[in-house]
């Protein structure tokens, strides 16, 4: 396996990273920071990426806009497939679903209707767990696996989130829950931040991410609330998430955001 030389400059390593079927190996001296925290590197460590092949880019079904058909749609479990893809520089290919209006050529790659989506090795996978499990195993490099023991922090605030954006009843503790959650996140990325799995980024954050987006712009605009000023590492941890080229990239408008759960808050 041959070795390529080290670009000098933040675009030249992207661009390196991007090219099929190139090495890039970083001896442990090398540190680089950018914007991008996909390219984060520490002095503690060598890192090898080694890009397999991919002649084709990957086919993956996403949700479709209502607000701006043609557009990626507001699915967090679709922007958390697309994240793994944009961090492991994999080319792919969205297809854009009408999921209130199914076409026929969708229902016999997803039998439940459901996206996200993908195409590998002439297979279609849905899931988003078993989407991103099998990008890993596929493609090692760079690794994004999250270490088993912190595969469930922060795993609880999407459903916490979800009961108190439906609940109409101010005092049925569901604010209080989702608040508890938080705290219980703010309090370790504070000791093992600024991501889940310490100083680099990982699977657990491409997934908590895209929900946090939702909770953000559902919660401020049905419930005019806000995570609190006393959370100051969960809102660093959001913003954090938020500025990445990556979650820029493939992150719903904030319409569909809004739109996509008002069934659920209306009734």
């Amino acid at each position: 396996m041959s070795t390529a030389a080290i670009p000098q400059t933040a675009a030249a390593l992207s661009s390196s990273l991007k090219h099929i079927g190139r090495n890039v190996r970083l001896s442990q001296n090398f540190s680089l920071f950018t914007t991008n925290t996909s390219y984060r590197v520490r002095r503690s460590r060598s890192l090898t990426v080694a890009m397999s092949a991919v002649s084709d880019p990957i086919e993956v079904c996403v949700k479709d806009s209502v607000i701006s058909p043609g557009k990626l749609g507001d699915c967090p479990f679709c922007q958390r497939v697309l994240l793994t893809l944009e961090e492991k520089h994999l080319p792919y290919d969205m297809k854009f679903v009408d999921l209130g209006n199914k076409p026929e050529w969708f229902f016999k790659i997803s039998t439940e209707g459901k996206v996200p989506v993908i195409k590998l090795d002439e297979k279609w996978i849905t899931d988003s767990d078993v989407i991103t499990q099998s990008l890993e195993e596929k493609y090692p490099y760079p690794p994004l696996k999250t270490p088993p023991e912190k595969t469930s922090v922060g795993s609880k605030i999407f459903s916490t989130f979800i009961s108190f954006l439906k609940s109409k009843d101010p005092s049925d503790g569901t604010e209080q829950a989702l608040l508890n959650e938080l705290t219980s996140f703010n309090d370790y990325i504070k000791e093992n931040g600024p991501f889940i799995n310490g100083e680099e980024i990982s699977a657990a954050d491409l997934a908590l991410g895209p929900k946090l987006y939702h909770l953000e712009i559902a919660l401020g605009h049905y419930k005019n609330w806000s995570v609190p000023d006393s959370l100051p590492y969960v809102k660093s941890y959001m913003k954090t998430i938020f500025s990445m080229d990556s979650f820029i990239k493939t992150r719903g408008l904030p319409e569909d955001v809004i739109a996509g759960w008002r069934p659920k808050v209306m009734g």
